[in-house]
């Protein structure tokens, strides 16, 4: 056998063994270190693996450790969990409850609003799933709603945080995805490569976010007006009345955060890790708003005083070490250093109040965990996708995929199919960087829009969370649902939504424009 032929047999048995492994029960992070070992030295005893090609793995463990983009999840993720304790999901589920529950499946309707605004603000699946399952399942079952439907509304609007920036995946998605489209380019000898970055993939995200929104509630409000009994509208006087003071406090405070996160990111006033940083002071201070005490006091006023210094940056020159400063400049900038130290009073007092009830320190301890489960994956992925390359793995799936009849659409038709089966078994990080650094390359060399493609596998790696047997919000709910909800139940509850996903991600791909024309526009 040719070294060619056994580097591409030992690539495919390679990426074969790992998804049967994964099988196991074993945790991804040992199973994709421990067949790159495996593999890669019976490569080099078969010399069909250069060992001096893994040399360059200390110089891609450094260069993940000093990317300044990837800074951006721990930030996002503090700032979702910091959020999901200041119990802001509470009071939006009891607000729109009596806002849709007027009409049939009002209940369901709000669940899908309220998945959308913690979506944009927390992007924490278990968090959100956990919480609208405490709250919103047992009051749609008092209500009469039918269980399947029930069950099914909650974990699919739980997992609208993988599409709807800002997003953690969508961090992770841009890092990997950037270097793909880079490799991609050098392989069609263009020297002066284009990048994607994780702010042009959250706008190409948004209207995908929205329609899919949309294609929950538009399913919800039919199945009522089909079905009656099973999502039936709630009596006035039950509900009471919704006074405008209510839901101003109630939607304004994450609504604002939405727009100052996500709208500097796509106004480019900011980077992600910069908004990130923003997110997570934003956050602190809404969890010491409703904690009590000074912190309580000071936190309305801190935020005030962000605000005032974002306007003062837009309509003043703030730059210090100028030579000549004219007055007006000089007011703001003294404006500006009062406005500062009553923010840095605020973070501290919240700082310190969030401390002493313990909030702070179980986010910190989460937010670690988190991070450092995500980072050790990216390193071990890294590893694996290095072995696989240097076996000529990547030349395999080069011509697999250029084998299938119908060229470029058949490939990525087959790379979707691929993705959503192994969400049947890994979570959306394992899949990004499993899949994207194999197929990435191939994909995006055939001329795919890197933009529009992201957001394909963002739509696509979200069923992961509903899709039976290991969908995470499946067990997140289960673990929280009444008796009487089985996990039959919730398994028949998610089919619709899973069709409903597949039915957006169809649109997508047959109109890019939803995902290519807002980032042409804002980058």
């Amino acid at each position: 056998m040719s070294a060619h032929l056994l580097g591409s047999a030992l690539a495919a048995l390679m990426f074969l063994s790992l998804c049967f492994v994964i099988l196991s029960g074993i945790p991804v992070l040992f199973v994709l270190t421990g067949s790159a070992i495996l593999f890669g030295a019976l490569g080099m005893l078969a010399g069909v693996l250069d060992p001096f090609l893994l040399r360059a793995i200390a110089q891609r463990i450094f260069g993940t450790m000093t990317s300044e983009v990837l800074v951006a999840i721990p930030l996002f993720v503090f700032m979702g969990i910091m959020l999901e304790r200041s119990r802001i999901a509470e009071e939006l589920l009891e607000a729109m409850g009596r806002l849709f529950g007027r009409v049939r499946g009002g209940l369901a309707v709000s669940v899908s609003v309220v998945g959308a605004l913690l979506a944009a603000s927390t992007g924490i699946i278990g968090a959100t799933v956990v919480t609208m399952g405490l709250m919103a399942l047992p009051a749609m079952l008092r209500r009469g709603y039918d269980k399947s439907f029930a069950a099914g509304s909650i974990c699919a609007a739980g997992t609208l945080g993988q599409i709807i920036p800002p997003s953690t995946v969508m961090v992770i998605l841009g890092e990997v995805l950037s270097a793909a489209y880079q490799q991609a380019q050098l392989a069609q000898g263009k020297f002066t490569v284009e990048t994607v970055s994780v702010g042009q993939l959250f706008a190409g995200a948004l209207f995908p976010g929205l329609a899919l929104v949309g294609l929950y509630v538009l399913y919800q409000l039919a199945r009522a007006w089909l079905d009656p009994r099973s999502a039936p509208a709630i009596p006035a006087q039950e509900l009471g009345r919704l006074r405008g003071r209510e839901l101003f406090s109630v939607l304004v405070p994450p609504i604002v955060l939405i727009v100052a996160v996500l709208g500097s990111i796509l106004g480019g006033i900011a980077t992600p890790t910069e908004a990130a940083a923003v997110g997570a002071v934003g956050a602190t201070l809404l969890a010491a708003r409703r904690s009590g005490g000074l912190a309580a006091r000071l936190a309305p006023w801190a935020g005030l005083a962000a605000f005032a210094l974002a306007l003062l940056g837009a309509a003043f020159d703030m730059r210090l070490g100028r030579e000549q400063v004219p007055l007006p400049d000089r007011i703001a900038m003294a404006v500006a250093a009062i406005l500062v130290l009553l923010l840095a009073t605020g973070i501290l007092a919240a700082l310190v109040r969030l401390a002493r009830t313990g909030v702070l320190a179980g986010v910190a301890e989460s937010t670690a965990s988190i991070t450092a489960m995500i980072f050790a994956t990216l390193l071990g992925a890294t590893l694996f996708a290095l072995v696989f390359r240097g076996l000529g793995g990547e030349e395999v799936v080069r011509e697999l995929l250029g084998a299938l009849p119908g060229g470029e659409l058949a490939a990525l038709l087959a790379v979707m199919a691929v993705m959503f089966l192994m969400g049947f078994v890994l979570d959306f990080v394992e899949i990004t960087i499993i899949v994207i650094p194999i197929v990435g390359p191939v994909l995006l060399g055939m001329g795919m829009d890197p933009i529009w493609l992201g957001v394909l596998i963002a739509l696509n790696i979200q069923t992961s969370f509903l899709t039976p047997p290991f969908g995470f919000a499946l067990f997140y709910l289960g673990g929280v649902a009444p008796r009487e909800v089985t996990s039959a139940d919730i398994y028949r509850g998610i089919a619709p939504f899973v069709a409903l996903q597949l039915v957006a991600l169809g649109i997508v791909v047959a109109f890019p424009g939803l995902a290519t024309w807002l980032p042409s526009r804002l980058f």
